[in-house]
């Protein structure tokens, strides 16, 4: 028999192969994602790898080991490769999900969206908190200040800010600035002396009646389309009316727009900032910065000055507390707010009521706390803050 000629690998070597396996789902390499564990080399050139997985039945075994094989057996010193499977832990399972959600943030590909734009997705843990009514009268009220405001309905099955604003025409698409292939032309609105644009599932169908039977890929790929196929122009302000939940759409945007913050909309009730707190989750475990949190809702005043919490107390505070963010407001219970959102006219658009000056405060707050994304360009800083916040403050 003849002497073996070539020195099987180092560890190091081993290691370095493995980098090129990438796991499908998590989109990342299984030695950075901390899936590859103890490594062995015999002099003989066994070389024995321990791979845990997310869970045990992990669909993607077979493929991850067929990859593992090919690329350790290329090395002309391997003569074999057994893998030692595991299972992680939560705890490693939570590292591992938060290492690949940074690393598809900081992968994430450039969108129509101009990144001189602050974007704001307005969402919450459940349906029914007011939330398109929040980000309606907010976009009436920035563009009310001069800015340029752009209103993405991420609601795809309950679209309601077409009837909001006002601004139910068709969507078109044409070829602009030389485009290969046709834009999505956003509506339009003037206000004051800014201007809304506004794009929805809503302005696609043929009436608000019509029932978007879409799975969670489609949903996906819609928002996909509207931050890469609408010809937005100049935006000071993205607000994205998210759907409630924290599901694919969620997940989707956080892929797509990692610059994103989030406004957290919740009502007085202690059950509702209970379900809240899993977008406050959502967002922290996505390197989402929470920009603040808005409580609808808030209470009720009669014709003769009495005050009626109606759906409780002391939500959205302890929302705030407990995520470490600022409370922007408390929206009250007025006949007013749903008026003007049925005719197509927030009220923050030129009502004199206390709801209205509420908005218009919270867009003050949020102008007044807008960087220009040039002063924070490479601020490490603000980045691992973000991972510090995520990782619960563990050393990193």
């Amino acid at each position: 028999m003849a002497e073996r000629t070539v020195s099987p690998p180092s560890v190091d070597e081993v290691r370095n192969l493995l980098r090129a396996v990438i796991d499908p789902e998590l989109g990342a390499n299984i030695v950075d994602l901390g899936m590859a564990t103890d490594v062995g080399v015999s002099p003989a050139g066994l070389v024995t790898i321990g791979v845990k997985l997310t869970i045990k039945g992990c669909p993607l075994r077979a493929q991850i080991k067929n990859d593992i094989e090919s690329r350790l057996e290329a090395h002309p010193g391997v003569t074999k490769v057994k893998i030692e499977w595991g299972e992680m832990n939560a705890d490693e399972r939570t590292e591992v999900m938060t290492k690949a959600r940074w690393n598809a943030r900081e992968k994430a590909t450039d969108t129509a969206v101009p990144t001189s734009a602050r974007v704001l997705a307005i969402a919450s843990g459940k349906g029914g908190v007011g939330k398109s009514s929040v980000t309606a009268n907010l976009a009436v009220a920035l563009a009310a200040h001069g800015h340029v405001v752009g209103v993405l309905d991420a609601d795809i099955w309950g679209f309601s800010i077409p009837r909001m604003l006002g601004m139910a025409d068709r969507l078109e698409a044409r070829r602009v600035d030389g485009s290969e292939k046709p834009k999505i032309i956003p509506n339009e609105r003037v206000v004051g002396s800014g201007v809304l644009k506004v794009v929805s599932t809503g302005m696609l169908v043929e009436d608000e009646s019509t029932a978007l039977m879409w799975r969670g890929l489609m949903l996906t790929k819609a928002v996909e389309q509207f931050l890469n196929d609408v010809h937005w122009g100049k935006l000071d302000y993205l607000l994205i009316d998210m759907p409630p939940g924290t599901g694919d759409v969620q997940m989707g945007l956080a892929r797509m727009l990692p610059r994103t913050d989030l406004i957290i909309v919740t009502t007085p009730a202690v059950s509702a900032q209970k379900v809240a707190i899993r977008a406050a989750d959502m967002a922290q475990r996505s390197f989402l910065r929470i920009a603040g949190v808005i409580e609808n809702m808030s209470h009720f005043t009669c014709d003769h000055d009495e005050t009626y919490p109606l759906f409780g107390t002391g939500g959205g505070i302890t929302l705030a507390n407990e995520i470490g963010a600022d409370l922007l407001g408390q929206i009250p219970i007025e006949f007013a707010v749903a008026h003007g959102s049925d005719a197509g006219e927030p009220v923050a658009l030129a009502g004199s009521s206390p709801a209205a000056q509420v908005f218009r405060d919270i867009a003050k707050k949020i102008i007044a706390s807008t960087v220009p994304v040039a002063e924070m360009a490479g601020c490490s800083a603000r980045l691992l803050e973000s991972v510090e916040v995520t990782l619960g403050k563990k050393q990193l």
